[in-house]
């Protein structure tokens, strides 16, 4: 098509963003570049959009979308879907040119960051999801027009391959990440945005459904105090935790030794959008025989150096006066860690503590 860039590059441009995310980008920009655009947008959609992906021009814009509620007043999303129209449609596919020219996402959003006039498609993934791509255009420059449509229309069923292989692929990673803790004899998983089970491992599916449960909701624990600070934990967003890891105690029961549920936030391109892979889970077992060195009671329960000294020495069987002068604090320093702990484990007793790290069943709430 004369006057629009090289239609075989492009294809081969989506093709190859379709096994290495990290390019797309770049190929929303040089498809917005080709019809004349303002760059592009690809968003994941589940009732709604739910996060998404842009040319480096809208790093600024796709947060404000998102995190100040105009992605949820935005117009166009739900009567696109409602017409379930498999290509391009422009606004005024979808819109009154009154409705354009008085919504107030249009008048106090788009067009103040130059997206005044958009051309979109929804895509359906395997998932169950949709991909919304969205190619934005200068308010000056008038409605995208026909010929523009008729282009990205030729794009489309590209667009849609490469998305179902990112799909393929993106589950293909996350069910290899919990194979590769099976590996070394740990049970994972991997979980979507609300704590949807993704992938799993077998030693992960051993556990289901005795302790972990795949309900519609979301994955959920039968040990109901856990549960508690799982679902805590699914709905921190772990921005300001340096080290980004919640980690939980599980306590023993007739069929199972006490373990640690650690809560791995997965980041950057590995959250891949056409899976939306958001939370890694790691079981790790606690050892019957021996009780965790500090350094690992650190690790599991994202403690504090004197918290993790604190633990150890709990755990040791040592009371709070002989622990506090073995280590030179007074005994109000010792309490107020050991209440730390407590919290961090999502235990309540000191003597649950000591159970857990000896490998002995709790017993009560």
């Amino acid at each position: 098509m004369s006057g629009f860039g090289h239609l075989d590059h492009l294809i081969d441009r989506i093709y190859e963003a379709g096994l290495i995310p990290s390019l797309w980008p770049a190929v929303l920009d040089e498809i917005g570049n080709a019809i004349g655009g303002n760059g592009g947008l690809l968003f994941a959609v589940r009732d709604g959009y739910v996060s998404g992906v842009n040319s480096v021009n809208h790093d600024q814009t796709m947060p404000l979308f998102l995190q100040e509620g105009w992605s949820e007043r935005d117009p166009l999303l739900p009567r696109a879907a409602a017409l379930n129209y498999a290509g391009f449609l422009n606004d005024g596919d979808l819109l009154s040119e009154e409705e354009i020219a008085t919504n107030d996402v249009y008048c106090n959003f788009y067009r103040r960051h130059g997206i005044g006039y958009r051309a979109g498609t929804l895509i359906s993934i395997p998932s169950g999801d949709s991909i919304a791509i969205v190619m934005p255009r200068h308010q000056d420059n008038g409605p995208v027009p026909r010929d523009v449509v008729s282009f990205l229309d030729g794009l489309r069923p590209h667009l849609a391959r490469a998305s179902l292989t990112a799909n393929r692929l993106g589950f293909e990673r996350a069910r290899a990440q919990a194979d590769a803790l099976q590996a070394i004899g740990l049970p994972g998983a991997i979980l979507r945005e609300r704590g949807k089970l993704l992938a799993a491992n077998g030693l992960f599916e051993a556990l289901m459904p005795s302790l972990f449960q795949d309900r519609a909701e979301r994955l959920t624990l039968t040990d109901v105090t856990a549960d508690g600070l799982f679902s805590a934990a699914l709905g921190t967003s772990f921005v300001r935790d340096s080290r980004g890891v919640k980690s939980l105690a599980i306590a023993a029961a007739m069929d199972r030794v006490p373990m640690v549920l650690h809560v791995v936030p997965v980041r950057g391109f590995a959250r891949d959008i056409f899976t939306q892979a958001t939370f890694m889970l790691i079981v790790t077992p606690v050892d019957r025989g021996a009780v965790p060195s500090a350094e690992v009671l650190q690790g599991l329960f994202d403690l504090t150096p004197a918290e993790a000294q604190v633990a150890r020495g709990v755990a040791q069987a040592g009371s709070v006066d002989a622990l506090a002068s073995k280590i030179g604090v007074t005994r109000e320093t010792v309490r107020t860690q050991l209440k730390a702990v407590l919290s961090k484990t999502g235990l309540s007793r000191q003597q649950e503590l000591v159970s857990l790290l000896a490998g002995k069943a709790l017993r009560g709430g």
